[in-house]
């Protein structure tokens, strides 16, 4: 697999992009308060975690963000789902709260938001990778040294199967997104037929 990112990219980590969203404001207070108590680690595997179980259960995502589901039910799922899981305080009551707001379905974003920022504390960028088929370690490998010969630091890859992307990957860093999958340019193809 030959991966080429151009070098010319700019880069723009700044907390004004990651704020402007609620999930973003959310992730940012839940990291500052994380960091002060000590728990920023084990907030993000927390967070990492539940990823992890939106990724398996698309059933799960969909309750989050649906409005056919009480907020009380959303909190009651998310509070049963920390427990089993052993989740910190401080995410359960992050949960409860972006649930009672409203902002249940969007706890997936917040959770991107939050790793985004404590790769940064950490002086990487973290980059989120989907492809059709799972990388190998060393395919891995080489796209982190390409990403960080583009960006001149170090970055933290998270990689993710996605079967409906057919090939290629898209590859997110902060702001950034590179999109060389199969299925967008079958659909930007069959895009450019109807037009014509």
């Amino acid at each position: 697999m030959l991966i080429r990112i151009e070098s010319d990219v700019t880069v723009n980590t700044g907390n004004d992009a990651m704020t402007a969203t609620a999930a973003g404001r959310y992730a940012t207070a839940l990291f500052e308060l994380a960091k002060t108590s000590g728990a920023a680690e084990a907030v993000e595997a927390d967070l990492s975690a539940f990823r992890a179980a939106l990724a398996e259960s698309s059933e799960l995502a969909e309750a989050l963000a649906s409005p056919l589901y009480s907020v009380e039910e959303k909190t009651g799922v998310l509070a049963a789902l920390s427990d089993k899981a052993g989740f910190n305080e401080l995410t359960k009551n992050a949960f409860g709260t972006a649930a009672t707001n409203g902002r249940a379905g969007e706890l997936g974003a917040m959770a991107e938001a939050y790793a985004a920022l404590a790769a940064e504390d950490r002086g990487v960028l973290s980059a989120d990778v989907a492809t059709a088929a799972a990388l190998t370690k060393k395919q891995t490998e080489a796209l982190a040294a390409s990403l960080k010969s583009a960006y001149g630091r170090d970055i933290e890859v998270r990689t993710e199967v996605r079967p409906e992307l057919l090939g290629g990957l898209i590859v997110k860093v902060g702001s950034r997104m590179f999109d060389s999958s199969l299925r967008t340019k079958l659909d930007g193809m069959k895009n450019a037929m109807k037009e014509a």
